[in-house]
């Protein structure tokens, strides 16, 4: 039976940049909030203090939930061969993160698609490096998940594989038993593509999901294509929405991860609007869960 988590996509600037919330003020305020566990992010400002870790953990846990996964964001297309290597150091930093914290998914990513990459030079340097630290994961019972990702909050360039076929190709060319697939269905919609369609080439590789909804203030899928490429952060015209009041189909989304027996996290993604949104998302998403692998046993 999958198993809801909370992630505070609004507020991230609070959390990473300006410091205007604390990290025990954000697991207070998702405390009333019915989910099992909060996903949590390696770049929040007090998490620079490996001496505040337990002391997270120990708080999430007194109000009742759990940190199952990890959210981050590792560069690993940059053609430096000594960035690259900081990078992974990154990644494994993270992966202790992730366990210090009783979690057991921590993201990767490929990194920034910058415009002097070729498709085979990126799908190597990325798979390249997620295997390499995979070895590190496994030792710590740390599975690494790859997000279809749009682009992280403070990268410069989308995702390297953003696209389903690099996408698919990046999975692909990674087979080890602590690696599989967070699967985000509104990230293909950015890439003008269909999410059931991935979700039906990955989903015997998905471990864990985002579950979120998207729509554009204005404007098209398509202008949105054509200004993404320079742009810093998320593209203005870009906006997360209500889960369930979006462009995604999660009975289809929901009919595929459980004809392939999938129990795993699902992480809100959501929220920016206040927390009634963010529990809104969430009894949705309990309801579609009760749905579809049929009630929570007590």
């Amino acid at each position: 039976m999958p198993r809801l988590a909370a992630f505070p996509k609004a507020f991230m600037q609070a959390l990473c940049k300006d410091g205007s919330m604390t990290v025990s003020q954000w697991i207070a305020l998702a405390a009333p909030l019915e989910v099992a566990g909060l996903e949590w992010y390696a770049g929040f400002l007090e998490m620079a203090d490996r001496g505040q870790w337990q002391r997270f953990r120990d708080e999430v846990e007194a109000s009742g939930k759990v940190i199952p996964m990890m959210c981050c964001s590792p560069d690993f297309t940059h053609p430096d061969v000594a960035f690259r290597a900081q990078e992974m150091a990154k990644q494994r930093h993270w992966i202790d993160m992730t366990e210090a914290l009783g979690g057991s998914y921590c993201r990767v990513l490929s990194g920034q698609r910058r415009p002097e990459l070729s498709l085979d030079e990126g799908v190597g340097l990325a798979a390249d490096c997620i295997q390499a630290c995979l070895p590190y994961a496994a030792d710590r019972g740390i599975t690494l998940i790859l997000e279809n990702h749009y682009k992280d909050d403070f990268w410069e360039y989308p995702e390297f594989a953003q696209k389903m076929e690099v996408f698919c190709q990046l999975v692909e060319a990674v087979e080890h038993p602590n690696f599989g697939v967070n699967y985000d269905p509104s990230n293909a919609f950015l890439a003008g593509e269909d999410p059931l369609e991935l979700l039906r080439r990955v989903s015997h590789r998905v471990v864990t999901m985002h579950a979120s909804d998207r729509y554009l203030a204005e404007g098209s899928l398509e202008d949105l294509r054509r200004e993404e490429g320079g742009a810093l952060g998320y593209a203005a015209r870009l906006r997360h929405g209500e889960v369930g009041q979006g462009l995604n189909d999660y009975d289809a989304i929901f009919g595929e991860l459980k004809r392939q027996g999938f129990d795993g996290w699902i992480s809100i993604e959501d929220g920016v609007e206040g927390m009634a949104q963010l529990a809104r998302s969430a009894a949705f998403l309990q309801a579609k869960i009760a749905q579809h692998w049929g009630p929570r046993a007590s």
